[in-house]
């Protein structure tokens, strides 16, 4: 119905559907309040032309008219207020085992890198019906990720990864703005995401050139660095053990404790010095200046992968204890 109305975006991700939900009730909302008030001010005009009262009198307030004007209102807006935040925190955390891809915007592009090392400008390629996550951060200025037919938008801002996901539900090439003016040519800075079937996305994702996975670069260059020469795989290391640490609460110098995620590894990287793990003396050199974005994106999935082989190896071993009647 709505497809070929301009200015009104085909649904093509799984939150689409409530987000113009919402969209829609406010709509009708303000609507209906809009006429009632036309219409109350209309008839009130005819129905009082004349004073009946050419002397000010006092007027005596209602007491379940001032509750019912009060809390109707109240009543709605709290509707509005539930709904926008249940889409809110959908929107704000990525579904777990979602496939991960990494963005970078610069004047006036979108760069993109896939786990498995492939990458594209300008173009995203996604299977249709897979929860997408995308960690994003920017060359330059700042930029914004909008895709309108998945009904998402994320500031893409420098110094920090900001991240957002969605579902497509839908085959089909979908149009990508940058909605943050960033420059001159932010006209221009425009891109597709392409949604496949998941055999045609394997097909594409197999056909392409890779110099390796994004974890298998941010090893080579964590040892290009390095890197490993201090955050050693035991306890002899003059820097923490990465192993495991991704996702996991760390405690810092000062008493803090802060979670390791991805703008946590990455602060770390480029401002060694702003939060100290606990038992350890901040020796560690900035690289502020020394990695580019794609390769602090390579480090960061190397990390990410330690936690991650940590987490099979425990699986595995768990699997091989044989099940006993006395085991819970």
């Amino acid at each position: 119905m709505w497809k070929n109305l301009p200015l009104f975006p085909e649904r093509a991700s799984a939150l689409a559907w409530q987000v113009d939900g919402l969209y829609f009730l406010l709509i009708a909302v303000s609507a209906f309040f809009t006429l009632l008030i036309f219409a109350l001010i209309f008839v009130f005009a005819v129905k009082y032309r004349r004073s009946v009262h050419p002397h000010a009198v006092q007027i005596e307030g209602s007491l379940p008219l001032e509750l019912a004007w009060t809390l109707i209102p109240l009543g709605i807006c709290m509707i509005f207020f539930a709904w926008g935040s249940l889409i809110y925190f959908q929107e704000a955390r990525p579904p777990k085992g979602a496939m991960e891809v990494y963005a970078v915007a610069k004047q006036w592009m979108w760069k993109f890198e896939y786990e498995n090392g492939q990458r594209d400008i300008n173009q995203l390629h996604v299977p249709v019906g897979r929860d997408v996550k995308l960690i994003m951060s920017s060359q330059d200025a700042i930029h914004s990720f909008f895709v309108p037919a998945f009904r998402i938008k994320m500031d893409v801002l420098p110094g920090r990864f900001t991240t957002t996901w969605f579902r497509p539900t839908k085959v089909g090439t979908y149009h990508l703005f940058c909605s943050q003016y960033c420059g001159t040519d932010h006209s221009g800075m425009i891109g597709q995401v392409i949604v496949m079937e998941p055999a045609a996305y394997q097909a594409w994702m197999s056909g392409g050139a890779s110099s390796g996975t994004l974890a298998s670069n941010g090893q080579q260059l964590f040892q290009q660095l390095g890197c490993a020469t201090c955050h050693r795989f035991d306890t002899q290391g003059r820097g923490p053990n990465l192993t495991g640490v991704f996702g996991k609460p760390v405690l810092l110098e000062d008493g803090r404790t802060v979670i390791a995620d991805e703008n946590y590894i990455r602060e770390s990287i480029l401002i060694p010095g702003a939060k100290i793990v606990s038992g350890f003396k901040p020796i560690m050199p900035t690289f502020q200046g020394q990695v580019s974005e794609e390769n602090l994106m390579a480090l960061v999935a190397y990390v990410k992968s330690l936690a991650q082989a940590q987490q099979k190896g425990a699986a595995s071993d768990n699997s091989s204890v044989p099940d006993t009647p006395n085991s819970q």
